[in-house]
């Protein structure tokens, strides 16, 4: 089967948003105007989110692609993921595409998220078209919206579409809007190929498959026959087993030519052999696409099977997901406490927490996490760079000269009302503020209920992956929305402050922390352990220690059986003497006494 659609019948679009403003409904919808949903998924809500967690979630993790026929032109829509773990995702599924659609929630209005995407979609030249969803939501104000459109994002209120993801009322209009606005693809079917990378993904029978956009040439695939394509950047070579669409679902055909979006099965095991951004080709030499990154992991949490046994399913089940997401780094982790594990990487919270979820639900593995952290630089005395992510591979503190820790720069999108107390957080957790936008501006006739602000900080990263933001979320009563990107390693005095129970360091718990928030961050830790460790007969210290210097201090109580309860009066002596007796008893036992930790003690201090 062959395709040829002139350029000018082609149309490329995204479709960008924030988290959870229905984009992946707006697109079944789409996909059903255009009737061409796969009968497979058919009965599922949502039909281009696949896996079960983005069908519960409601969130795109795997950003998906497909081509609908509508009116005689060929439309290309590939979705992207909303969360701010995913914008390099975003930007590269961006660079695929002429024209993007705007979607904002009519109930929950414009959030950071979809202005940084905006920008994004801007610096690469894309067509915007603003759309307003949900507006069969009761009690919306969709006026307000409008006004909120085209006072941050400089629209008309004549170019806004109004469509609802969930009835349909509107998407015909919207695919005619696609047509006639956005521009047609560029492109030269006589040069040599060259193709975009936005998406790769494992199938059983297919091995990797890449999705990717055609810029110039064409690709025709004759089995057995089939000439080798190279990756520009990662400098290597492979054969195609299969070449087709998205129609949903894979659909083989035979030749791919400039402006289709489509996919490339390469018959390997291997999805980190393929990195998002880079450019195919059918010659050496061709010049590569611009916005190429190797997607690095920013945090750093080790997995351990609750039960001993569970190690070998733990790693089936790590390389199974790794296998689709080659963000997802992972390597042997030993600990004397809770045996073996994986430490793993990964490009956020979110991100963490999705694949914490899938390896319980769909592998059914318990785990224990351990606190997230980030990845230092250490500059040691005779001159030697290391990284490091845990407080057992710090070097001892004579050799280092200096530790450097990533930063990041953040925009927090609020209404004004939070902002001294979102500026306050930031403070707060170390970060250095840099500017805030107003974005409406004064000068608009347009007068909004609330005037909305950026607020830009630089702050450290893991000021950022621990529960920032939750907090952000309850001073702002949910309203503000943040995006942030790394900017480098700076200098800091961190120290690794070490975890004692009754005296007996446990390593686990250890953690790395700058020098003037180490005692409080270890007071809460030590309060936490109190409520959890269960009393013994006798007294459990549990401390706090840089180096040899105790910083916080607090004891677990004995169990304290009353003897002197059988005495009825008589001398005070002979109460004392008893008491005397049950004292050095409780010292030999402390002697010999070891604390034996729960498990769901272990769960509760990590959780903190």
């Amino acid at each position: 089967m062959s395709n040829s659609t002139p350029l000018e019948k082609i149309r490329n679009f995204s479709i960008i948003a924030h988290i959870d403003h229905g984009k992946s409904t707006l697109a079944d919808r789409m996909l059903e105007a255009a009737q061409n949903d796969s009968l497979a998924r058919k009965k599922k809500n949502r039909m281009l989110d696949k896996l079960d967690l983005e069908q519960e979630k409601g969130i795109t993790i795997k950003l998906q692609a497909c081509k609908m026929n509508w009116k005689g032109y060929e439309l290309n829509l590939i979705d992207t993921p909303g969360h701010v773990d995913f914008s390099y995702e975003v930007s590269r599924s961006l660079a695929a595409c002429e024209s993007a659609l705007l979607l904002v929630d009519a109930s929950q209005g414009i959030q950071a998220q979809t202005i940084s995407n905006t920008k994004k979609a801007l610096e690469l030249g894309l067509k915007l078209i603003p759309v307003l969803n949900k507006i069969d939501l009761p009690n919306i104000n969709i006026e307000e919206r409008e006004k909120e459109i085209e006072s941050l994002l400089g629209f008309s209120k004549d170019e806004i579409i109004k469509v609802s993801g969930k009835t349909g009322e509107g998407v015909d209009k919207l695919l005619d809007a696609v047509i006639t606005q956005s521009p047609p693809p560029l492109g030269d079917f006589n040069k040599p190929l060259k193709a975009l990378v936005f998406d790769s993904f494992y199938d059983e029978h297919r091995g990797v498959v890449i999705a990717v956009r055609i810029f110039d040439g064409k690709y025709t695939y004759k089995p057995g026959k089939t000439d080798e394509l190279y990756m520009i950047q990662r400098k290597q070579t492979f054969k195609p087993t299969e070449i087709g669409i998205f129609n949903p679902d894979l659909e083989e055909l035979e030749t791919l030519r400039a402006g289709e979006v489509g996919y490339i099965a390469t018959g390997m095991k291997d999805i980190s052999f393929f990195t998002v951004g880079d450019t195919i080709s059918d010659q050496k030499d061709t010049s590569p696409l611009a916005g190429y990154k190797t997607p690095k992991p920013n945090m750093f949490a080790t997995f351990f099977p609750t039960d001993s046994e569970d190690y070998e399913d733990l790693k089936i089940a790590l390389t199974k997901l790794s296998l689709n997401d080659a963000s997802l780094t992972f390597t042997d982790q030993r600990s004397n406490l809770l045996g073996s594990g994986f430490r793993c990487g990964f490009l956020g919270l979110l991100h963490m927490e999705i694949v914490q979820e899938r390896l319980e639900r769909e592998y059914d593995i318990d785990l224990i996490v351990t606190a997230p952290t980030v990845e230092y630089q250490v500059t040691k005395t005779d001159g030697s760079e290391t990284t490091i992510q845990t407080p057992q591979e710090l070097p001892d503190p004579s050799q280092i000269k200096e530790i450097r820790e990533p930063w990041v720069r953040a925009e927090i999108m609020t209404p004004e009302k939070y902002l001294g107390d979102l500026m306050s957080l930031c403070q707060y957790r170390r970060g250095e503020y840099v500017n805030t936008i107003y974005l409406n501006s004064a000068s608009s006739d347009i007068k909004l209920k609330d005037q909305y602000i950026v607020l830009e900080y630089d702050i450290p990263l893991v000021s950022l992956i621990s529960n920032f933001f939750d907090q952000m979320k309850n001073i702002s009563s949910g309203y503000a929305s943040m995006e942030y990107e790394f900017i480098d390693f700076f200098p800091a005095d961190i120290v690794e402050v070490s975890i004692l129970v009754n005296h007996d360091e446990i390593s686990v718990l250890n953690f790395l922390e700058v020098r003037e928030l180490a005692r409080l961050k270890a007071v809460k830790l030590l309060e936490v352990m109190k409520e959890v460790i269960p009393r013994q007969q006798f007294s459990i210290p549990l401390q706090a220690a840089i180096g040899s210097t105790i910083i916080a201090r607090e004891d677990v109580k004995a169990f304290r059986k009353d003897v002197t309860a059988k005495l009825y009066g008589g001398d005070y002596s002979r109460k004392k003497k008893l008491l005397e007796k049950q004292k050095k008893g409780k010292k030999r036992l402390k002697q010999i006494g070891q604390v034996n930790i729960p498990q769901e003690a272990f769960l509760a201090i990590l959780k903190t």
